[in-house]
């Protein structure tokens, strides 16, 4: 059984056991989330919501929080004599997916 989920404006594939990193939710470490907007689920039959699944929901445990590798953003402008260099971290939130409700 699976389903995807949306969060952080991305869509995410998960099942029950797995562990995702999904951009920084407001949870604290050791308590459970709901994902209500649930796209699709599949067991014997699948369910495709318009956009959401109807009495849908995905709870999973928050493991931690953390940041990514650093990635480099350099900009560069020939015959301009400009360049200039920028690096980010994005924040994480690591969960394990418990249950899927359909």
């Amino acid at each position: 059984m699976y389903a995807i989920i949306e969060t952080g404006g991305k869509q995410v594939k998960v099942e029950v056991g797995q562990a995702i990193f999904v951009e920084k939710l407001e949870v604290a470490e050791g308590e459970t989330y709901t994902f209500d907007k649930v796209l699709l689920v599949s067991d014997k039959t699948v369910k495709v919501g318009k956009p959401y699944v109807k009495d849908a929901t995905v709870t999973a445990k928050c493991e931690k929080h953390g940041r990514g590798k650093k990635i480099t953003i350099f900009k560069y402008r020939p015959k301009k004599h400009s360049a200039s260099k920028q690096g980010h971290r994005q924040a994480y939130t690591k969960l394990v997916v418990e249950a899927i409700n359909a």
